[in-house]
């Protein structure tokens, strides 16, 4: 790991730590940390951690989505409460955790068109780079993998250029 650990923050409520033990193909192994919950949630795929992480920003309300979800059938048409929840874990703590394979902070600022906007920071390179849409934080997260299973290959390191 760089010694510097510049963009190491988490800087956001909702701020979440990946951290990747394995990966065969395109299902990944690891664990997702939020300060709301003091163990990691396992997961076995970024689609899992995509639909998991969508449930916990509606339940602490934050980043506020800009559309509201469609349902199809009356009983859902009623309004869901929000849940207040507390931190139980510090930033520290969060930072404090690395997987194997990859360890990634995850900021979304924005939930708009349906997608996320925000900025990723893959710790062990200490590089931070923005982010558009879901699809293209999974395609940073991939690249990133890529890069430290196949060292000679390049190709994954110019989509993590510090901005």
């Amino acid at each position: 790991m760089k010694g510097n650990k510049t963009q190491w923050y988490i800087g956001t409520p909702n701020g979440v730590v990946l951290s990747v033990d394995e990966r065969h193909d395109t299902d990944i192994k690891g664990y997702y940390y939020h300060a709301y919950k003091r163990e990691g949630t396992a997961l076995h795929n970024l689609e899992q951690m995509v639909f998991d992480l969508e449930k916990f920003f509606d339940t602490i309300n934050f980043p506020h989505a800009t559309t509201n979800n469609r349902f199809f059938t009356e009983k859902a048409s009623v309004p869901t409460k929000k849940q207040e929840i507390n931190k139980v874990m510090t930033d520290e703590e969060l930072l404090s955790k690395h997987g194997d394979l990859g360890s990634f902070i995850i900021r979304v600022h924005h939930r708009q068109n349906s997608s996320w906007q925000g900025r990723v920071t893959w710790m062990e390179e200490d590089k931070t780079v923005s982010f558009r849409s879901i699809f293209e934080l999974i395609k940073l997260i991939d690249s990133a993998l890529d890069t430290v299973e196949n060292p000679g290959e390049t190709d994954g390191k110019k989509n993590w250029e510090e901005e």
